[in-house]
């Protein structure tokens, strides 16, 4: 494949930006973009990018027959309806995270795309941001020993809407999903056992939906190491992303990404910027090397970096996270199996 065609389904604010930077990738051309609000604003913006078909339907774009693979940008619900269709028409697939909020619909997404033979990456973009990876290096390396401690901080600036809580799937399933994935990728270790506790602090609104805005979750690895995460969905100084993995020969840490690093000193304190805005300010270069290397695998057939399993294995931790939360207890994740048989809650 020297030239991929791409069609994207989904064009709010996240099939932009992957759009955005598929338009800076030379082996790259976007044939079509699907959104089921596909209006003038959004013909405008096709028109200036370039790209030739825009619909309001999405099997415009799975059975077009020029196109190579698909972005699914849509909202969480049409996942994997979505996936079994492009895989079945031979498209490969990004898919943004979740794949689903039933860890047994992903699943079966997964076994559709493994039958097609296409390649199916998810939109874990934290891993391939500059701090994140190089964390995972120094652990790979073995440059802190053997691996005891995982802490992962993990707060929005700003509480979400109450539209967007009522079908968000919880925070666990929303936002710390992206941590549980971390937590897999820095530790280089599957999770065995979690145990959640969560509270309503930031607003109620969030109890009136069902869900909780703070979080702290632990994590038992398979290695025997320990993680501890903390989430909040309002950090009221910025976004606050963190971590630090500690081990036998030492830490490696990492801080929040500033506009800039100037500390000004004066008689009245010590002052410097608050951290980088929100996700997309954070990691809008983690979200162009995830297309590229999504690309990549594609052009020259690389491993894929990101799999249908490891969005599995994210959901299967926020599952039990939410499982523990509810019945306060520790959730081995080899119980999942056999919960979901005996509860209605899931």
């Amino acid at each position: 494949m020297s030239k991929v065609k791409i069609g994207i389904i989904g064009a709010g604010r996240i099939g932009k930006i992957h759009a955005e930077n598929l338009l800076k990738h030379p082996e790259v051309e976007i044939v079509g973009v699907s959104d089921l609000f596909a209006g003038p604003e959004l013909e405008a913006w096709a028109a200036a990018k370039g790209i030739g078909l825009l619909s309001k339907d999405s099997d415009a774009i799975i059975g077009h027959p020029d196109i190579d693979a698909i972005f699914i940008c849509s909202s969480t619900d049409t996942h994997v309806p979505l996936i079994k269709q492009a895989a079945q028409a031979g498209k490969h697939i990004f898919c943004e995270k979740p794949v689903s909020m039933s860890i047994l619909e992903t699943a079966e997404a997964i076994k559709a795309v493994k039958e097609a033979g296409v390649k199916l990456q998810i939109g874990f973009n934290r891993r391939f941001d500059h701090n994140f990876k190089r964390v995972r290096e120094h652990v790979e390396a073995g440059t802190i020993g053997d691996l005891h401690i995982v802490k992962i901080t993990s707060r929005d600036p700003n509480p979400p809407s109450k539209e967007y809580i009522k079908v968000s799937g919880g925070l666990f399933m929303d936002m710390a999903i992206h941590d549980f994935d971390i937590a897999r990728f820095v530790s280089g270790s599957e999770v065995v056992e979690v145990f959640a506790q969560g509270s309503v602090l930031v607003d109620p609104v969030f109890e009136e939906c069902g869900d909780i805005d703070t979080a702290i979750v632990t994590l038992k690895f398979a290695n025997g190491a320990l993680g501890v995460i903390d989430n909040s969905r309002q950090a009221v100084y910025g976004y606050d992303q963190r971590v630090e993995v500690f081990g036998s020969k030492g830490s490696v840490a990492i801080a929040n990404d500033h506009p800039n690093t100037a500390v000004v000193s004066t008689a009245e304190g010590i002052i410097s910027d608050k951290p980088l805005h929100f996700f997309l300010e954070r990691y809008m270069g983690a979200y162009a090397d995830e297309s590229k290397q999504f690309i990549d695998s594609l052009v020259h057939g690389t491993a894929l970096p990101v799999t249908g399993e490891d969005g599995l294995q994210a959901e299967r931790i926020a599952l039990a996270a939410k499982l523990s939360c509810k019945l306060n207890r520790s959730i081995k994740l080899a119980e999942l199996d056999e919960l979901l048989l005996q509860s209605a809650i899931l």
